[in-house]
């Protein structure tokens, strides 16, 4: 006789998303009042971990984190001076980084009522909430994401982890923040180059879930592609806001079906961030990823030839370059640092699609993809036609030679007047 039990388990997840601006001035209580919601007559331990980029960008931040919590002593107090670790795409490339910061959380006897404050971008948000999702099955993690990228899109989600074996995010958890504070002022000292690589992912929530976004984005892309704060503040919140709403709405906060609606146009910038060894930011990859799949769209029936050229005419506005030399990189071939792919005896088929197959994989099932209907609204696929994304791929290159050839027209005609 066969016995069965079924056993269901809800577990309700919430935590507070707060818009506020100088974090870390003693008179503003948001981070306290975070960290102590739950329990607010506790102290409570807070380690803090700097992105080394922001620590540079923001050299009296150590101090002005000490001076909070000895403003705030009645519910916080720091367990060490802060750990600063690298920043960028080089912190969750090095798993010695991560077993370093699980180790000191082990030292330091951070429990799982202890926090672990991370202070940077959304690479080392990744790595070091993946430490402190793994130490004692869970520290707590409040979120102070200092990027466009992470405080539009990744610091707002529930997921973290870091790159192993040659591939993006094949280590991680899901692991929702106690709780995150987004603050503008961090955005002040990036490069307009990151301030625009991270703009992509609101283009991209905005064309699969939000059409007046995209419209506000397209009329304010000459503001946004300088890099004017207020502009930038407002489209921080609103992609938050979106990102937000989707998680909590769509049915599926961790990804356990395989559909990603979150990640259209992001097979393509995985494989891309590969192909350049992280040269392209990975906003700059995404919005690659996202012409791609908006001309296959086209070429393949799903949307129209103006909303296609809408979506890369705005691209190109904030400042994006559609085109990038790895695209055309071919097996067998030598990349950028003179390293030959050694699979050429497959033939000479483009490097990135490969990045369909490694797509599916992290997805698991088969493979789902988020294609455009038209701005606001999107359709998934299980199959792409790869004669579809070469020549997608064949129409960039296009675009970009046009391109450059009227600006050196520009130019020249600039020099004879």
């Amino acid at each position: 006789m066969m016995l069965l039990h079924v056993q269901r388990i809800a577990v309700p997840f919430e935590y507070p998303v707060y818009f506020t601006e100088s974090v870390f001035s003693p008179g503003n209580g948001d981070l306290a009042s975070a960290i102590a919601a739950k329990e607010p007559r506790r102290r409570h331990r807070v380690l803090p971990v700097i992105d080394g980029g922001v620590a540079a960008a923001w050299p009296s931040i150590a101090d002005d984190i000490a001076r909070y919590a000895d403003a705030h002593a009645e519910r916080l107090s720091l367990a060490a001076d802060p750990i600063v670790v690298p920043g960028g795409e080089a912190a969750k490339n090095d798993g010695a980084a991560t077993a370093a910061l699980q180790a000191r959380l082990d030292a330091l006897g951070m429990d799982r009522q202890s926090f672990v404050m991370i202070v940077g971008g959304g690479a080392v948000l990744d790595m070091a909430g993946y430490a402190a999702a793994t130490v004692h099955r869970g520290v707590r993690v409040v979120r102070i994401p200092t990027t466009v990228l992470a405080q539009a899109d990744s610091g707002v989600g529930v997921k973290n982890g870091v790159n192993a074996f040659g591939k993006k995010n094949l280590l991680g958890t899901f692991a929702p923040p106690f709780a995150v504070l987004i603050d503008p002022r961090f955005l002040e000292t990036l490069s307009l180059r990151d301030k625009v690589a991270g703009m992509a992912e609101a283009v991209k929530v905005a064309l699969i879930r939000d059409a007046r976004l995209f419209s506000w984005l397209s009329e304010r892309a000459p503001a946004l592609a300088s890099g004017s704060p207020a502009p930038l503040a407002e489209l921080v919140r609103r992609s938050a806001e979106i990102h937000l709403q989707h998680i909590a709405t769509a049915g599926d906060p961790f990804e356990l079906g395989s559909a990603r609606p979150l990640d259209f146009g992001h097979w393509a910038a995985h494989k891309l961030e590969s192909l350049t060894k992280h040269r392209l930011r990975h906003g700059e990859a995404v919005a690659i990823g996202i012409a791609i799949d908006t001309l296959y769209a086209e070429l393949a029936g799903l949307c129209s030839a103006p909303t296609a050229a809408a979506v890369l005419s705005t691209l190109e506005a904030l400042g994006f370059a559609l085109w990038d030399d790895a695209l055309a990189l071919a097996r067998g071939e030598r990349d950028e640092r003179g390293e030959r792919d050694e699979r050429d005896e497959r033939g000479e088929r483009l490097c990135v699609l490969d990045g369909l197959d490694e797509f599916r994989e992290h997805l698991g099932g088969e493979l789902t993809v988020t294609l455009l209907e038209d701005v606001g609204r999107a359709r998934e696929v299980h199959a792409m036609e790869e004669r579809h994304i070469v020549a997608a791929i064949a129409r960039l290159r296009e675009r970009a030679g046009k391109r450059g050839a009227r600006a050196a027209a520009g130019a020249a005609g600039a020099a004879r007047s």
